[in-house]
């Protein structure tokens, strides 16, 4: 299992189109991964789990990925939340 801290960087915040695209790219990979900011923590693959986190630029969440897949899975999601433009 590997465990990060980003930071959202997407512009325009985590609203349904960006949120549709981070579920995409969780969904392209067989490992479990899951989003944590505060107390809260939801599956990547869940498009109403992302929306109800409500996440903004700015914010730092822990993204956890565990499965055979799960270094190239971190790898695309730390490049889509950080980059500046989504």
């Amino acid at each position: 299992m590997v465990t990060k801290k980003i930071k959202i960087r997407i512009q325009n915040n985590l609203e349904a189109r960006p949120v549709a695209v981070l579920v995409q790219v969780a969904s392209q990979f067989s490992s479990s991964i899951y989003v944590e900011c505060g107390d809260k923590r939801v599956n990547a693959k869940s498009i109403m789990g992302m929306m109800a986190l409500g996440l903004d630029s700015g914010e730092e969440v822990v993204v956890s990925a565990d499965g055979e897949d799960e270094a190239n899975a971190m790898q695309d999601i730390e490049r889509y939340l950080s980059a500046a433009e989504a």
